[in-house]
């Protein structure tokens, strides 16, 4: 999935990145390549928002986004393999996390959320948009469970092998009503920022 390593599972599946990926995918490498706290920053994330990270994988991100959130916000992490989330329950009991009381594991697909509409602050998307085969469906859900005016932030980087340009993403997530809000990072590593509009805008 990501730096480059080869597909195990045919391409245009656009199947999610195996479980036994996922300490690579948590590990120093991934944040040196994709820092946390700058991904963070560009998505909007700010304290007491509830924020869905949609196939956080083993959580690479999750315990940043619950100490940004803080202790009035919640994390909902998202996975449909229960390999990933298993790996993430036992980063949570880990010492240095007993502290993150805010997150809040769920097996789920992209296609069918478990939670209400209107009733999510942010959609947090790092390098797994592209691995999701229906994306439109998947951005129809994270539109319906977002609040009105509330962000869907996507981050992609080069070395992942799904790699779409901003312009590729920008389109795909106007196409689903969304409004583009910014546009941050580089040509390698960048985060875009959109909003779902308000009940008052219209969405041609």
């Amino acid at each position: 999935m990501v730096l480059g390593l080869p597909r195990i599972i045919d391409k245009r599946r656009r199947s999610p990145a195996p479980p036994f990926l996922g300490r690579f995918l948590d590990s120093a490498v991934r944040r040196w390549v994709q820092p946390p706290d700058k991904i963070i920053e560009r998505s909007g994330i700010r304290q007491g928002m509830t924020v869905l990270d949609l196939g956080c994988g083993s959580g690479a991100f999750t315990t940043l986004l619950a100490r940004a959130v803080g202790a009035l916000g919640k994390v909902y992490a998202v996975d449909i393999q229960p390999g990933m989330l298993r790996q993430l329950e036992s980063k949570l009991a880990k010492a240095g996390n007993q502290d993150i009381r805010n997150v809040e594991l769920k097996q789920a697909s992209a296609y069918a959320l478990p939670f209400e509409d209107d009733s999510l602050d942010l959609v947090f998307i790092t390098a797994a948009l592209q691995e999701i085969y229906d994306r439109d469906r998947a951005l129809q859900e994270a539109r319906r469970v977002l609040k009105p005016d509330g962000i869907l932030s996507v981050t992609e980087f080069l070395p992942d092998t799904d790699y779409p340009r901003r312009s590729a993403t920008i389109k795909l997530c106007q196409q689903e009503g969304f409004v583009l809000d910014d546009n941050l990072g580089n040509f390698w590593n960048y985060t875009i920022r959109f909003r779902k509009p308000s009940s008052r805008v219209a969405t041609s």
